[in-house]
């Protein structure tokens, strides 16, 4: 059975990005560069978690995600990442919009989804296959909405160690639950919990 799985970081009060996203600021406006530091400045000490945020055979994500823009799909946009993104695999970006598929370097493919989290999910375990990994890449609202439906199995959150006050909150609206802990381990600029929610 396809496993599905997220990986998130988070402010310690609960956000993955700030107000005010932009091309310039694809995390908003507020202390949000301290967010990611754990992966940038700290790699070894958490290549575990690092490593372990690509396992997966597909992959879903939100618009917001995959770029800046707002309304209509610019068809120049080529997502955050350049020419060769970290996927290295399929992608389905929920969009309210169409597009045709964009396809990167390294293996990965962006598939515009208009048909909703259900069929994004659809096609991303036939792509992964039945023994395989689908990652909810984000952002946050994408999480939500998977929590919300019951349709993620593990949860690995990474808690920096900063406060925003305000932006894209994880757990939004999701119903109340008891999940189980997996593992919990700290390093000098992350929090990393995982946890079984079904």
């Amino acid at each position: 059975m396809t496993y599905v799985f997220s990986d998130i970081t988070i402010s310690i009060d609960g956000f993955a990005a700030g107000l005010g996203q932009t091309a310039q600021k694809p995390f908003g406006d507020g202390p949000v560069q301290e967010l990611h530091r754990w992966m940038f400045e700290e790699p070894e000490s958490n290549a575990a978690e690092i490593a372990a945020v690509a396992t997966a055979e597909a992959f879903v994500m939100g618009r917001n995600m995959f770029g800046p823009d707002r309304g209509e799909l610019d068809p120049n946009w080529a997502g955050w990442w350049g020419p060769n993104p970290p996927y290295h695999g399929p992608v389905f970006v929920l969009s309210h919009h169409k597009r045709e598929p964009l396809v990167m370097d390294g293996g990965t493919t962006f598939t515009f989804v208009n048909e909703g989290i259900d069929a994004a999910l659809e096609q991303a375990k036939a792509a992964a296959g039945p023994e395989g990994r689908v990652s909810i890449a984000g952002g946050a609202s994408t999480v939500n909405q998977y929590l919300r439906a019951g349709s993620i199995d593990e949860l690995r959150t990474h808690i920096a160690p900063v406060i925003l006050g305000e932006g894209e909150r994880l757990l939004l609206d999701v119903p109340a639950r008891t999940v189980s802990i997996v593992s919990a381990r700290a390093s000098a600029l992350a929090t990393h919990i995982t946890y079984r929610i079904s």
